[in-house]
């Protein structure tokens, strides 16, 4: 395993852990069937990941933040297994709403986070 490897699985690790808990937290406080937790996390790695792409952070720090961290933090499997459980009970409206906000929305926080850091 090189150091380009070892960034990766580090930050990937953090990023994973990070995710999980502040999913728990959020479900903590807002137990409804939308889908809080997913959206913040996805939010917040796109604004973090447009801050990123704007800033000369280096090849390792890209890869140990943007790779790694930000790949194991943001998670668009549990975005996609959202999807379909909300399909799957008929909550065609939250899912049409959960679906339009998170990519529109995620898409504005990488500009921003972009805009703000460059």
């Amino acid at each position: 395993m090189g150091i380009n490897d070892l960034m990766v699985f580090l930050g990937g690790s953090m990023g994973a852990v990070c995710r999980y808990a502040i999913s728990i937290q959020v479900k903590r406080i807002n137990s409804t069937a939308f889908p809080f937790a997913t959206l913040l996390i996805n939010l917040s790695g796109s604004f973090l990941l447009g801050v990123l792409l704007a800033s000369d952070t280096g090849s390792l720090m890209q890869l140990f933040l943007g790779t790694g961290f930000l790949g194991g933090f943001t998670t668009f499997s549990t975005f996609q297994v959202e999807n379909i459980t909300l399909f799957r009970k008929g909550k065609y409206g939250t899912l049409f709403v959960y679906v339009t906000f998170s990519v529109a929305l995620c898409i504005g926080a990488v500009f921003a986070g972009f805009r703000m850091a460059g």
